[in-house]
Parts: structure tokens; C-alpha cells; sequence
């Protein structure tokens, strides 16, 4: 467990302010944000790599706020692997028993254990120069995991490979995870990463907490037209809101349910795999139905997104390839687009 209260962290020019976090037992959790946000600095903080102005970081139940990092229980993999250069596999991964008080009768089994897991038996003895980057993480795991720690740190551990070996590693990453049953804290900016390993998230901006919830309900509910933008819902547009409809632009939207009373939202969001497109001459007394126009068409596969013109408004599209096929959307055609009022999001 990790619980982080009121933490602030003070570096000339950014402030991590006042941020509260709870990771539960054996959780897999990620601090979401983009490239400045603040969130190594948080990974650093728990790792206590970093000094914090104030706050209090406790592990496990133990507070570790002025602790040493090696006395914290914490392992930590990094973007670039960070392996020592001048040493083979098998020695980078066992490195770190030297300073442990752990059962040493136990290293050898664990080892087995880890280097089995990971797949990485056949290079043991190999210099870590001459690995892929797939196996440099896969090693650099290996390594933060040999001592035992109760929790693993990991920052952007993915974002510097290949397509190929991101999905190899991500995959290992669920695994163990799955296996262990350690916590794991992870810190990235793709919400796609998220979505596979993590059970929560937090996401962050700026040094301050956004949202924090389950992934599919930060995916699904975002709170804020900041965490609408971050988790690709495209659609976020300035409203003015009345009881159960909302102003956009020049169109009157209906929202299912009715905004509360107490709400005080100023957007509205809406995924763009959410918005209904059809043939024009549908828009006649159904509701949230308005004619468009198509400005752009962009293939990305088997899906194509397209920019479409509703009365001033301009909102981001996905459709199915053979939609596009069969109602002949191209850039300047006239289609009717439905926004579903319970997939509208105030924000």
C-alpha cells in the first residue's frame, strides 16, 4: 500500500501542491499526465529520490517520508533501463542482494524464478550492450524485482520502444503483476497503457490532481475538460447549460439525465466513436439530430475519422470504413449527425 498526503515538491519553475493519493495492496495503479506534469517527480518522491517541501509518503503501512531510498522497500525501472554497462545480465539482476538484509539462502531460487517469468535464461551471461531494448527492460525488471521490494516504481518503462517490444514488455509487466501480487505504481502519459495494465489511475496537470477513479471510468466519465482532452474524447465544446439541455454554439442539445442542480459545468464532451452520422434528411424531430457537412476525411485503418460542420460547431467523428463506403462520406457531403444525449459528458 501507498499513501501519499499533502505531498508538495518544490523545483525552480513547478510545484507538485497538496496532492493526496492512495494505492491499494497489490494494486496496479497509474499517475497519468502529460510530458511536464509533474509525475516523475511524485515516482521520485515515494522513491524518496527527490526532497519534498512537506507531505507525508507512508509504505506498507510505515511512514518513509525521511527514510533512505534502499530502506524504503521500493524497486524502480526506468524509461532508459539504466542497467550498469560494464556488467553482464546476470549480474545487473543480482547486484542489489549485496545490500539487502533479506534470507541470502533464497537469492538463487528467486533468481530462477524471475529469469523464468521474463524469459530471459538465455542471456544471462551476455553483456546488456548487445540486448534489444525489449530485453534491457526485461532485465532492468528482473533487477527491481530480485530484492523483493513491496512496491515497484515504474517510470515510463514503454515509451522508449518499438511498437513490437512495447507490446512484448506491457505484456510481461501484466504478468507479473498478476503473479506476484506486489503493488505496482506506474507513470506514463498513454492512456492506452493504462487501459491494459492499470486497475485505477490518477491523472494529473500541472502539479495537480485532476481525477482520480477506476481507468474505464476516467475513459468513460471524465471530470474535467482538461482529463476529456487527455483520454481522446476529442469532442469538448464550450456550454451553457439550462436543466436538461445545453447552448453549443447555435445548437440546443438535450442531456440524458438532466444536469444536477448543484452542477457547475462549462463543457461538453463526447467520444467521437459516440457520435451517430447518417444520410442527410434525418434531422426532423429527432433529438439531438442535426444537419452537417463533412470538411476532412483522415483513414486510419480500419476506421476513418472525420471532421463534420454542425452550425458553427466542429466535431470529430469515427466510423467503421464500410459506413463511409455506403453513405458516400466524402469531404463536402451532407450528412445528419446524432449526438446519443446519454453519451454527452458535462464537464
Amino acid at each position: 500500500m501507498i499513501r501519499v498526503q499533502n505531498l508538495t515538491i518544490q523545483v525552480p519553475g513547478f510545484q507538485v501542491a497538496g496532492l493526496n493519493l492512495q494505492v491499494e495492496p497489490g494494486e496496479f495503479f497509474v499517475v497519468l499526465g502529460p510530458t511536464g506534469s509533474g509525475k516523475t517527480l511524485i515516482l521520485e518522491a515515494v522513491a524518496g529520490l527527490t526532497p519534498i517541501s512537506s507531505g507525508q509518503i507512508i509504505i506498507g503501512g510505515r511512514d518513509v517520508t525521511r527514510e533512505n531510498p534502499e530502506r524504503r522497500g521500493v524497486g524502480v525501472v526506468y524509461q532508459d533501463s539504466a542497467l550498469f554497462p560494464h556488467l553482464t545480465v546476470r549480474q545487473n539482476i543480482t547486484y542489489g542482494f549485496r545490500y539487502q538484509k533479506q534470507d541470502r539462502n533464497k537469492d538463487p531460487q528467486r533468481l530462477r524464478m524471475l529469469v523464468e517469468r521474463l524469459g530471459i535464461g538465455h542471456i544471462l551471461n551476455r553483456s546488456v550492450t548487445h540486448l534489444s531494448g525489449g530485453e534491457k527492460q526485461r532485465v532492468a525488471l528482473a533487477r527491481a524485482l530480485a530484492t523483493a521490494p513491496d512496491v515497484l516504481l515504474l517510470d515510463e518503462p514503454l515509451s522508449s520502444l518499438d511498437p513490437a517490444f512495447r507490446e512484448e514488455v506491457r505484456r510481461a509487466l501484466k504478468d507479473l503483476h498478476q503473479d506476484l501480487g506486489l503493488t505496482f505504481l506506474l507513470v506514463t502519459h498513454d492512456f492506452t497503457e493504462a487501459l491494459f495494465l492499470a486497475q485505477r489511475a490518477a491523472v494529473i496537470a500541472a502539479g495537480r490532481l485532476q481525477q482520480t477513479g477506476s481507468v474505464q471510468d476516467i475513459f468513460r466519465s471524465p471530470a474535467t475538460p482538461f482529463v476529456a482532452h487527455f483520454v481522446g474524447m476529442k469532442n469538448v465544446l464550450p456550454a451553457a447549460f439550462n436543466g436538461p439541455h445545453a447552448r453549443v454554439g447555435n445548437l440546443n442539445v438535450t442531456l440524458d439525465p438532466p444536469l444536477p442542480q448543484h452542477a457547475r459545468p462549462t463543457h461538453i464532451g463526447i467520444r467521437p466513436e459516440d457520435v451517430l452520422i447518417g444520410p442527410p434528411g434525418q434531422a426532423d424531430g429527432q433529438t439531438n439530430t442535426f444537419p452537417g457537412q463533412v470538411q476532412h476525411v483522415s483513414p486510419h485503418g480500419l476506421f476513418f475519422e472525420l471532421g463534420v460542420e454542425l452550425n458553427g460547431a466542429t466535431l470529430s467523428v469515427i466510423t467503421p470504413g464500410n459506413d463511409l463506403i455506403q453513405l458516400e462520406l466524402a469531404q463536402g457531403a451532407s450528412v445528419s449527425v446524432t449526438l446519443p444525449p446519454s453519451k454527452i459528458h458535462p464537464l
